[in-house]
């Protein structure tokens, strides 16, 4: 495999590159970092019109990250660590998508990224070994490998309601907010959902709002995050010990420092244990779920855990019909842990109604409203804050084909099948960034994606250090990961419940514990053993 000229397509004609990339957010501009740096030429394509993924296109009030800030950057350049200034503990969405747009600009990435530009189809040809791309701008390009760096939670989703499209007032989905931004004021506003991206906007929301009316099918766990000013000092212990903590956070599960306690929630007295989930509640944010070693390995140490949350909702909101609805029965961590500023508090607010919807579902949208057991409620405008088909979604949106033509969306119809959440038995020289069967949504994401990055980059060198142009993940090797994967995530109460991580919040997908829950550690140590094992588990041609 030799590095090719960046051959521009004129009148319908190919393109010739090595590598294609999809998708311009954290993976994506890291992707074509490491690439270009090695002599690659690389073209990546972005719906959007700037860099950033999800941070691009998730610019709903309140948007923020639930990883705090100073863990939550890139590693590979140490001077970017030490230049770039956070200025919250959990930085908000602009501030964010400053940084991406930081990187790519210190980087000088985007002359390589053609913007506005969906990736529709990826084929495969066998007797060339190179992948065809073409967009929805008329792109036609030939690369040897193609990398999907197109995120976990990309996918919006839309709910099949009765009576979508009748609605006569403005709709928004969280997932795809203006750019322009929205003023609700002095409007009655519904809000469908009350998971992470409704559990931040709906405080912000309803100070706005005439009234908000907020639809919940299932309340989620969520716990303060008591987000503030970074102090100065803080920031400089941090720079100051950042190989450090980087090393330390790269032995624990979730690839984040959240401070462990060691210890069992049962093997201490009650005094301490309340004493404990106490000051992880004044502390805030995920390490909530670091009180503990055990709570999510035993059911009787969770539900302890849980029942402290819910009998701080019964002590924020006052109605205590309203305090028992936003209670959530199942076991606390099976979803992702949200955080939040003064949501609970917020259904104290007169202009704020709950809808409960779990027995009695939404019923149809009219024209003016929603309604809900005969009963209609009417509003100027509906958030549909309804999450993501996670993982898969934005990969099934594209067509690829690998050998014989056959369409991933085949292969995955009973569920995604992958070789370490990196590659696909039938589909050579196509990597997934953080794909399913990888542990990417259980981790800080920004490491994930830069091992996973890493990874794709190092096995490209070596395949063109070997003269070789093909490498495929074998069927023996993809089963026996498929099988530890579900084996492993049946150790743990995460796989307990409906969740995306699951697929359950798209009707017709495969109910699937999705990631790799057997830590980031154990995945790095195999992903290097696959390495060391002269690629085991891999076809090289």
């Amino acid at each position: 495999m030799q590095a090719s000229d960046n051959k521009e397509a004129v009148n319908g004609a190919t393109q010739t590159v090595d590598v294609v990339v999809v998708g311009a957010g954290f993976a994506g501009m890291y992707m074509l970092h490491r690439l270009r740096g090695m002599g690659f030429t690389v073209r990546v394509f972005e719906t959007g019109s700037g860099v950033g993924g999800t941070w691009y296109w998730n610019r709903y009030p309140g948007a923020r990250c639930d990883v705090e800030s100073m863990q939550y950057s890139f590693q590979f350049s140490p001077e970017l660590q030490q230049d770039w200034e956070w200025t919250e503990r959990y930085a908000p969405q602009p501030e964010i998508l400053a940084y991406a747009n930081h990187v790519a600009d210190r980087f000088d990435l985007k002359r390589d990224i053609r913007f506005n530009t969906r990736v529709t189809a990826a084929h495969y040809d066998e007797g060339t070994a190179r992948w065809t791309v073409t967009t929805d701008q008329g792109d036609r390009v030939s690369a040897g490998f193609v990398v999907m760096a197109t995120g976990c939670l990309s996918a919006s989703n839309k709910p099949g309601i009765k009576g979508i499209d009748s609605f006569k007032g403005a709709t928004y989905h969280t997932g795809h907010w203006p750019h322009e931004g929205v003023d609700f004021s002095d409007q009655r506003v519904a809000v469908i959902g009350t998971g992470s991206s409704a559990i931040q906007s709906i405080p912000i929301v309803a100070e706005q709002a005439k009234h908000l009316y907020v639809f919940q099918r299932t309340p989620n766990y969520t716990v303060p995050a008591r987000n503030r000013p970074l102090d100065p000092e803080y920031k400089r212990a941090v720079k100051a010990d950042y190989p450090a903590m980087r090393a330390r956070a790269k032995t624990l599960p979730a690839g984040i420092d959240l401070r462990i306690n060691m210890r069992s929630a049962l093997g201490v007295s009650e005094e301490e244990r309340q004493q404990e989930f106490e000051r992880r509640w004044a502390e805030g944010g995920i390490p909530f779920m670091g009180s503990y070693i055990d709570l999510l390995l035993k059911a009787e140490a969770n539900e302890l855990a849980a029942n402290f949350v819910r009998d701080k909702i019964r002590a924020i909101v006052k109605d205590p019909k309203v305090a028992e609805l936003l209670s959530p029965k199942n076991v606390i961590g099976c979803k992702r842990l949200c955080v939040d500023t003064d949501y609970y508090a917020t259904f104290n607010r007169p202009n704020v109604t709950l809808v409960d919807v779990s027995e009695t579902p939404i019923e149809e949208i009219t024209p003016t409203g929603l309604r809900v057991a005969g009963r209609d409620y009417e509003v100027d405008a509906i958030v549909f804050a309804t999450g993501f088909d996670a993982m898969t979604g934005a990969l099934l949106r594209i067509d690829i084909r690998g050998r014989g033509g056959r369409p991933l969306k085949d292969k995955w119809a009973e569920g995604p099948r992958s070789y370490l959440g990196l590659t696909i038995a039938g589909f050579p020289n196509l990597f997934t960034i953080t794909g399913p069967g990888s542990p990417s949504v259980l981790t800080n994401m920004l490491p994930s994606i830069e091992q996973h990055v890493e990874w794709i980059a190092d096995c490209l060198a070596h395949l063109r250090a070997q003269g070789r142009r093909e490498l495929e993940a074998t069927v023996d090797a993809e089963e026996a990961w498929v099988g530890h994967v579900r084996e492993v995530a049946g150790v743990t109460l995460r796989s307990t419940c409906s969740s995306w991580y699951v697929g359950a919040n798209i009707p017709g997908k495969p109910r699937i514990f999705m990631p790799y829950i057997g830590g980031f550690p154990a995945y790095v140590q195999k992903c290097q053993d696959v390495v060391a094992n002269g690629y085991e588990g891999f076809a090289v041609a």
